[in-house]
């Protein structure tokens, strides 16, 4: 486990769009009472918009209309992920849900939102980080990944990370981090700790979904996206 130095809580300003007490009220349901400010992107506009033009000649001419496994009889759309192609920090989820199949695009139903919530509450906003999934299909029923699909799936998701060459991943919930980690652990065992894995660091936690059914839960997430932020700090 990575003992990092805590970093200094500072004051997030929040959107001017947003209700204030609205806004305070769901991070003290979080159980979130420090807050970071964004920090200015570094990267070369030159740099990330070949890392874009890689993102997006590996969504259409590999992924394409892609039938490789079973879950292209039900799905809508292709999830492929969005955000900053050369974002420090990525997240990664299981498989896309209703509305992410509905919209094609990464975290957006309840779940996402508060996802959204935990990644402002330490410095970053949605465009900062780059969104993927380990499925880029809607298993239905939002029923588990199974292996095959994983299997099939799971070479794109590697070659996002390749490209983004990101810092810091947050593998959100169980398949994400055995996935991510190559472990068959748990996530309460796997999460709290940084992993030095050889395309960057690992810190895994509670998917958002899992946290709308057991808030009680988040607290311990909190601290999880607290170990992260100081480990990007310090890299």
């Amino acid at each position: 486990m990575n003992e990092s130095k805590k970093s200094a809580p500072k004051q997030l300003t929040p959107d001017p769009n947003e209700p204030l007490q609205h806004w305070l009220d769901a991070y003290v349901d979080l159980g979130i009472t420090e807050f970071y400010k964004s920090s200015s992107a570094t990267s070369g506009n030159n740099a990330a918009a070949a890392q874009g033009q890689q993102l997006e000649d590996l969504r259409t001419v590999e992924i394409g209309n892609c039938i490789r496994c079973k879950l292209h009889k039900t799905r809508k759309t292709i999830v492929f992920g969005e955000g900053n192609p050369a974002a420090e920090l990525m997240l990664i989820g299981e498989a896309p849900g209703a509305d992410e199949d509905a919209q094609g695009r990464p975290f957006v139903g309840r779940a996402g939102q508060l996802l959204m919530q935990m990644i402002k509450a330490i410095g970053f906003q949605r465009g900062d980080v780059f969104i993927a999934n380990v499925l880029k299909c809607r298993p239905p029923e939002n029923r588990n990944p199974e292996s095959d699909e994983i299997s099939v799936c799971s070479p794109f998701l590697w070659k996002q990370i390749s490209i983004i060459q990101p810092k810091v991943i947050i593998a959100l919930g169980t398949f994400s981090a055995q996935l991510v980690l190559n472990s068959k652990s748990t996530i309460s065992y796997m999460r709290n700790r940084v992993y030095d894995m050889p395309f960057g660091k690992v810190v895994a936690t509670y998917h958002p979904s899992f946290l709308l059914r057991s808030p009680q839960k988040k607290p311990e997430a909190w601290e999880d996206l607290k170990l992260v932020k100081r480990t990007l700090d310090e890299s």
